[in-house]
């Protein structure tokens, strides 16, 4: 069960960073009001390191600063070996 909800998270959260890099382009290209960076550095952290990414390059949307171009990968890189590793924990 605990499986299942962990799952669930890190499904959202990387949604949710997905989405969040989307939204922050279209206000960026609106000249409206931005998400602060550092709420996409908190999704990164909190486990949506993979979706950021993803949006990031999707979107192409903060790919010229610098922490962002180097920092959401390593991050995702970093998360996706935490999973793999928990994922090998719980089958063995």
């Amino acid at each position: 069960m605990l499986a299942i909800v962990i799952i669930c998270y890190l499904i959202f959260i990387n949604l949710f960073g997905l989405i969040i890099m989307k939204v922050d382009k279209e206000r960026a290209k609106k000249g409206k009001y931005r998400i602060k960076e550092s709420s996409l550095w908190k999704a990164a952290f909190l486990g949506g390191a993979i979706g950021t990414t993803a949006g990031m390059n999707m979107f192409r949307h903060k790919t010229k600063h610098t922490q962002f171009k180097w920092g959401f990968p390593l991050l995702a890189i970093i998360e996706a070996a935490l999973y793999i590793w928990g994922l090998w924990i719980w089958l063995y």
